[in-house]
């Protein structure tokens, strides 16, 4: 039985930021926050930041189905180096994630993991948005955020229904908020597009996906929301109508959250010039002035959550041409660092986008995203945000290397780990 001392660093969560050091017992949690503090094992944190673990609500794992491109291990294992310590696994598997058998599986390779995996699941059996996927039996088994990621449900009545169906269910999980999490994108507007439809797509004689692909669908569903009264999540928000759309909404007092990829508030379409399919991605990069307007809205808290949409292939799909390679992005290790060099945002807000806020939506907060104070779960970060790193797909945990950011220099980087009380990431080194 021994003590954590995390020393020499800023303290910063929800109610501020101070000087202190942490203190994490052996049972987990946190044993003390204040200046100068001992303990049997001590951290330097010095120059660093400690915050509450980041919590990342759009991750896709792979497993079951594609485990030569990730594992729920090596991802959960990218995780907590990129500062994560939970993480929502996205339904898109092989079988999907659309019956509690999928998900006890997914839980079960999640039990060595080194953060929190918890997995979504479909909206629809199979996610072939025909018929709805059994909600009250997941809810029964734990889960809380529901999806057809990777597609968005093109059949409004079914959304309807969706949103109805788990607008019932709240006496399932009283203490918990039930979640529909869209992928907004009308099919018949994007097919056979594989970037934005732009200046860009024009030049480089490659079929394009018009913003409104998206708009429209975020549209019905803020209207869909009105009707139903049932929370939406708008995942990967990527164009500024979208951000207008969904800052009315708020500001007519509609139950909607909205999260933003780093991709798509750090990279436009220009990128796709160069035809790597490393850029390729769904939904596309957008325009300069989109990557404004998410920039802006992440800023005034129209869009609540910074996440990765880590989305994992192999080097050899990923080498084909830029039409057929496969859409997706590496995130879970370069989201801070990217977050930190391209938002004109205080650290603290960052950090709440990355830790608090998502954990909210996610219904976490009692172990992930709360205050660092005693006796709360000890899932923490330490992060250094002046640090400057250059980076190498090859040298990430992923399974896969397929990072946009390859060789780019990025400001800011996680240092420490704390995941249940254990230092599972110790000067950038996973533990285990």
């Amino acid at each position: 039985m021994s003590t954590l001392a995390i020393r020499g660093a800023t303290v910063i969560d929800e109610a501020g930021s101070r000087r202190a050091d942490v203190v994490v017992g052996a049972d987990a949690t946190i044993l003390a926050v204040e200046p100068n503090i001992t303990a049997d094992r001590t951290l330097d944190a010095s120059g660093c930041v400690i915050c509450p673990g980041f919590v990342d609500l759009h991750v896709h794992l792979r497993q079951p189905g594609y485990e030569t491109a990730e594992t729920i291990a090596s991802g959960a294992r990218a995780a907590a180096l990129g500062g994560y310590t939970a993480i929502v696994a996205m339904p898109n598997t092989t079988p999907d994630a659309d019956n509690v058998s999928v998900i006890a599986e997914v839980r079960a390779c999640a039990q060595e993991g080194i953060c929190d995996v918890l997995p979504s699941a479909a909206i629809s059996v199979g996610r072939r948005g025909e018929k709805l996927a059994p909600f009250a039996e997941l809810v029964r088994a734990g889960v809380r955020i529901f999806t057809d990621d990777g597609r968005g449900v093109q059949d409004d009545q079914l959304m309807r229904s969706a949103l109805e169906y788990a607008g019932s269910l709240g006496h399932l999980c009283p203490q918990d908020s039930i979640v529909l999490a869209q992928h907004c994108e009308v099919e018949t507007l994007s097919e056979a597009g594989h970037m934005h439809e732009g200046e860009w797509s024009s030049w480089l004689g490659i079929g394009g996906q018009p913003g409104e692909a998206e708009e429209l669908m975020v549209m019905r569903d803020i209207a869909l929301c009105r009707l139903t009264g049932t929370r939406v999540h708008f995942q990967h928000v990527s164009t500024a109508g979208s951000v207008s759309m969904i800052r009315a909404a708020k500001e007519a007092g509609l139950p909607v959250t909205a999260e933003a990829t780093t991709h798509h508030f750090s990279l436009t379409d220009a990128c796709c010039a160069s035809f790597d399919p490393l850029f390729k991605v769904h939904p596309p990069l957008r325009t300069q002035t989109d990557v404004g307007a998410v920039k802006a809205g992440l800023k005034d808290g129209t869009i609540d959550a910074i996440a990765t949409d880590h989305a994992p292939h192999t080097t050899e799909s990923k080498q084909q041409t830029f039409v057929a390679a496969p859409p997706g992005m590496l995130g879970l290790e370069t989201a801070f660092a990217v977050a930190n060099t391209h938002l004109d945002m205080r650290l603290e807000a960052i950090l709440a986008a990355m830790s608090w806020q998502p954990a909210a939506i996610a219904s976490l907060r009692s172990q992930h995203g709360g205050p660092v104070a005693v006796g709360r779960a000890a899932n923490l970060t330490v992060i250094d945000p002046q640090l400057v790193w250059e980076v190498k797909g090859a040298q990430l945990a992923s399974l896969s290397s397929n990072t946009p950011y390859e060789n780019m220099a990025l400001k800011g980087k996680v240092r420490h780990t704390i995941y249940q009380g254990e230092a599972v990431v110790v000067d950038g080194i996973a533990q285990r």
